[in-house]
């Protein structure tokens, strides 16, 4: 009696374990199936910072507020004592003032025209002294204007170059540059130029032009070396 209450409760267990066992392996698969490629809502998702109050956004930091005068447009290089001369750009840039503040081009007549200011005599002064100048004019309407004053393009130094070279045309003359230098960046001579009779137009105080010659052959060999003179802005470089 004993042993078959015994032999029960022992198929009773088994039987148990085994039915707990079917769940355990079904409850694996279906998992298993969820994980690779099932539904793919209950995926981990990357939590987003609240932006109910806005401290957890991200912002762009503001770059500081300049305090000094500074100008839109950076000038270019200039020789020493450099003078505004007719054609040049000048980049005007009244402190904290923008409509005050624009580029302006140096007429034939030497004269620029800028807001509350009217005509002004740039021809003949150097950047700083036409600053004095435009700052003196505007000292009368505004309380303690702060002007600058670059040129931002160079077009009245240049020299020309023309007849049985290379590369005739205008030429920037921001450096000290002899005759030899202008032939060699315009390219050297062209066939049947005559090189012994070179010759610079260069105009004087009154307005008149003079030939200043230049023998090619005797300076290449060291003779008469005076001759390579340096040039000067608005001179034409001739080669027959």
């Amino acid at each position: 009696m004993f042993s078959r209450q015994q032999f029960r409760v022992g198929q009773t267990f088994m039987l148990a374990l085994v039915v707990l066992l079917g769940l355990w392996t079904t409850a694996a698969a279906q998992n298993n199936a969820a994980s690779s490629g099932g539904d793919s809502s209950n995926a981990a998702k990357p939590v987003l910072p609240s932006s109910d109050n806005g401290k957890d956004e991200a912002k762009a930091t503001p770059l500081p507020a300049s305090d000094t005068p500074a100008s839109r447009v950076r000038g270019v290089p200039l020789p020493d004592g450099y003078v505004v001369g007719i054609g040049d750009v000048l980049d005007v840039n009244v402190w904290k003032e923008s409509e005050l503040s624009k580029a302006v081009g140096v007429r034939p007549d030497g004269m620029i025209t800028l807001p509350l200011v009217g005509e002004i005599r740039a021809v003949g002064l150097t950047p700083d002294q036409l600053r004095d100048q435009i700052t003196a004019a505007l000292d009368k309407v505004l309380s303690d204007p702060v002007v600058t004053v670059a040129v931002v393009a160079v077009n009245s130094l240049s020299y020309n170059v023309m007849g049985n070279v290379g590369k005739p045309g205008y030429y920037p003359l921001t450096h000290p540059i002899t005759i030899l230098d202008a032939i060699a960046l315009c390219g050297g001579f062209r066939d049947f130029a005559k090189q012994n009779k070179i010759y610079v137009l260069r105009a004087d105080a009154n307005g008149k032009q003079e030939k200043i010659f230049f023998n090619y052959k005797q300076v290449i060999r060291g003779q008469k070396m005076a001759q390579n003179i340096l040039l000067q802005p608005n001179d034409t470089l001739v080669v027959p």
